[in-house]
């Protein structure tokens, strides 16, 4: 890939992405030798046998090494790996999918959440921050279900230790119809223009900060829609430029490939990594899984800072200077940089849902807005009041 021709000034754009060079990206194939401890790699994805490398867990020694292979996997190799039986307590699995479906009947009735930001009404059920409700619903089910040392591995290796793990339980019905190709958060959840706006330094760190993972709750055949996956695609890096191009698209759909998983096998791979949801062509089978995303401990600042507070005090100022031409936009647009919390995660989607993509409006857009609006200052306090109302847990 020629990064010069990609990039202009060090950003990447969309006009610019070379389809041939993504192609010759992910027409590779895995070197065997460089995943010695994969049972196999069919379709070009590494896949371990959990129960013969129980012993290289239990050694902190030989532990790293396994992790230091899955994560040469996610950087520079397919960019996925799937761990064959990672939760062994099939019961605590059952278990888990039984207060899941007593979650999404509760949410369907109106006691809160279950719209899904990712499929058409009807085609499936969501459960957004399924880590939290089944530890709430069921602490016992809980601890068994995630009493897993290879699903720690896996996120220990890419992200290292004391990483924050989240969840969103999926669940798709027969006739379920398939995603397009995309990445995935961070930047896979902004808009075009928004993620443009990203150097290209900060493309290929988005990819270091998370891990996408997946643990089957039934058995998934290939006609029940598993995840469509382009192995080698995120290490294309301008892909989060890319991925949106309907030939990067097409090339997608002619090259994914689709693995067959059972119960309590776990599946993980880079957010960069070209995938999809499948289409659920069967007439019987209620595709679970509950879908794994994992942070890094430092996607954080190393202070406590009241955004909001801040906010309310300075708006006045930043709404007076605005109307006399004290401060320009250039200006204004600084100063709330330095203000208001400029992200919009995290946040709770049951309560707080995307705007015209997959993210929800910023503190930092709301105040903007009021500001050129002209609000007054308790319009502006119920804004903020109502978004801090809606992102809490």
């Amino acid at each position: 890939m020629n990064k010069t021709f990609e990039t202009e000034a060090g950003f990447y754009a969309a006009e610019r992405c070379d389809l041939n060079a993504f192609r010759a990206i992910t027409a590779r194939e895995v070197d065997l030798t460089e995943v010695p401890h994969a049972h196999d790699a069919p379709k070009n994805v590494p896949v371990y046998h959990m129960a013969e490398l129980a012993d290289m867990l239990a050694n902190d020694a030989s532990r790293r090494v396994l992790m230091a292979e899955w994560a040469g996997i996610l950087q520079n190799g397919a960019g996925v790996f799937v761990l064959k039986s990672a939760c062994t307590d099939l019961d605590a699995i059952d278990a888990a999918t039984e207060t899941y479906t007593h979650i999404i009947a509760a949410e369907k009735t109106g006691a809160g959440g279950g719209a899904d930001h990712f499929a058409a009404a009807g085609a499936n059920d969501r459960i957004w921050n399924s880590l939290q409700k089944l530890c709430l619903a069921a602490p016992d089910v809980f601890a068994r279900y995630f009493a897993s040392p290879a699903v720690d591995a896996a996120c220990e290796a890419w992200l290292g230790p004391n990483y924050q793990m989240t969840a969103q339980v999926n669940l798709v019905y027969p006739g379920g119809q398939p995603q397009q190709a995309h990445r995935d958060y961070h930047l896979g959840f902004q808009t075009a223009e928004v993620s443009g706006q990203y150097p290209a330094h900060v493309h290929e760190l988005s990819p270091l900060m998370t891990l996408q993972g997946g643990i089957a709750h039934c058995d998934i055949s290939i006609e029940s829609g598993p995840t469509k996956l382009l192995p080698f695609s995120q290490t294309y890096r301008p892909g989060y430029a890319a991925w949106r191009r309907d030939d990067f698209r097409a090339h997608f759909e002619e090259a994914y490939v689709q693995l067959l998983l059972e119960k309590g096998d776990a599946i993980f791979f880079s957010p960069a990594l070209f995938h999809a949801a499948g289409a659920n062509s069967t007439s019987d089978v209620h595709r679970m899984v509950n879908l794994l995303q994992i942070s890094s401990a430092f996607g954080r600042a190393m202070e406590t800072i009241d955004r909001t507070a801040m906010c309310k005090a300075v708006y006045p100022v930043l709404v007076a200077a605005w109307r006399t031409g004290a401060l320009d936009a250039a200006q204004v647009d600084a100063v709330l940089s330095a203000t208001a919390e400029g992200y919009s995660f995290p946040t709770n989607p049951d309560r707080d849902p995307p705007v015209g993509g997959l993210a929800p409006l910023t503190q930092k857009a709301a105040m903007k807005q009021s500001i050129m609006a002209g609000a007054s200052q308790a319009e502006f306090e119920a804004v903020l009041d109502q978004q801090d109302a809606v992102r809490q847990a």
